[in-house]
Parts: C-alpha cells; sequence; structure tokens
C-alpha cells in the first residue's frame, strides 16, 4: 500500500502573472493559507509515511516554508525536470513501491482525495490510478476533460472527465525513459498500452488554482457557496 506522497512544486506559476514574480506559485494564499498547506493537510491526514516536495522556481522561500513540516526536498537544478522526470529524481527520497503524487495548484471540498485513492488501489490489476473529476465539479478548469472510464474502472484518453493531480502510480516504468525531463504522460501512455491504467471519480468539488481567478473560485468553493464550473 502507497505510503509516501510526492508534492509537485517546481513550476514557474506563468498563469499567475505577476503573482508569481517574486514569489513560487505554492505560497500564493487560499483562504488565508498558502497552497501548498492545502495540500500538505491532506497528505498528513492519511498518515503518509514521508511527504517529498520538488523544488525550481525560487526554493528558497519554499525550502524555509517547508522545513519545519518535516518535507523531504528536491531540489530540481540547474534545469526543471517536469513531472516524469521530477519523479523519477525524487525516488530515493520516496522509498520503493507505489508513491502518491499530487499537484499543489488545487483546492479540494470533499473527501480526502488520497484515501479515497487508497481504498481503490489494487496493484494486481493497476498500474496507475487517476483521480478525476466530473466537469461540472471542476472549478476553474476550461477544456472537454482528459479522460474516460470505462464500468470496469480502467481509463482511456478523450474527452470525459477532468484530471485532478491527485494519483496513485507505479514510478518503476520510469526507468526504462531516457529523457531527463518529461511529463508523465509517456508513462501514462505505457500503463494504458499494458491495459493497467484505472481512473477514479472524485465525488466532491476541485477548484484549479492556476490562474488569478482560480484563488476566488477556491475561497468560494471553501466557504460553501454555489460555484458553478
Amino acid at each position: 500500500m502507497p505510503e509516501a506522497v510526492m508534492l509537485f512544486a517546481a513550476g514557474f506559476g506563468t498563469r499567475m502573472g505577476a503573482l508569481t514574480a517574486e514569489r513560487p506559485k505554492p505560497l500564493i494564499e487560499v483562504a488565508g493559507r498558502p497552497l501548498i498547506d492545502h495540500a500538505l493537510d491532506i497528505a498528513e491526514a492519511i498518515g503518509a509515511r514521508c511527504v517529498v516536495a520538488n523544488l525550481h522556481y525560487l526554493p528558497a522561500p519554499l525550502e524555509a516554508h517547508l522545513a519545519p513540516r518535516g518535507v523531504r526536498l528536491s531540489v530540481e537544478a540547474p534545469d526543471i525536470l517536469e513531472t516524469g522526470g521530477g519523479l523519477r529524481a525524487a525516488l530515493p527520497l520516496l522509498g520503493p513501491g507505489p508513491v502518491f503524487t499530487m499537484n499543489t495548484d488545487a483546492v479540494w471540498d470533499g473527501p480526502n482525495p488520497l484515501e479515497l485513492l487508497r481504498e481503490a488501489w489494487d496493484p494486481a490489476r493497476m498500474d496507475a490510478l487517476l483521480l478525476c473529476v466530473p466537469p461540472e465539479r471542476a472549478l476553474g478548469h476550461a477544456g472537454h476533460g482528459d479522460f474516460a472510464i470505462s464500468p470496469d474502472g480502467s481509463a482511456t484518453r478523450g474527452p470525459g472527465l477532468v484530471y485532478s493531480g491527485a494519483q496513485i502510480v507505479d514510478p518503476a516504468g520510469l526507468h526504462a525513459i531516457r529523457d531527463t525531463a518529461f511529463s508523465l504522460n509517456l508513462l501514462w501512455d505505457r500503463i494504458l498500452a499494458a491495459g493497467r491504467l484505472h481512473a477514479l471519480a472524485y465525488p466532491g468539488r476541485w477548484c484549479d488554482v492556476g490562474r488569478p481567478e482560480g484563488i476566488a473560485l477556491a475561497e468560494a468553493m471553501l466557504e460553501g457557496r454555489d460555484v458553478r464550473a
């Protein structure tokens, strides 16, 4: 059963404009708290054995913020490694076996997403289990969705549900990818071809805080207001 959590916190946050000119996106506040603290609360609530965050853009303030909470740091330098390369670089800190991964630019309203993933994880059938959100409950997100879920829980690419940024994944396949910096999409494609990519629909609400307007949306959601996707 997965016991380690990888938080992706290395990105440049360019869609945030001036808000990330002098601070990394994970430290932007939503409802009076940094975005990464919302993610950390979720990880700590499931009793994770360890939490690792990857850092690249403006790492110093994130290091100072995360150190008191016991988060292990995987600093990417001189170049950013993207999600796949970043996860692979952090494996010595995460330890062996499947891991949770989670983006830090989203806020959740509902059951603990990592607990739902843990309850549904079946390593006999899965190499990755993605948590996805129905478009009507995915606030701040535009588009037609990323994955469809079959009755047996297997996932296929295409319009349907929005990938939330939370998953359980077996990272073993990362070692066969030659690129240094690459997206987790490369690993998912291999898992999909093997028939071992699965997905789960999130029953609550989720807000993408990748753009400035997402801050107000997330705060309204957390206050329980009727916010439309």
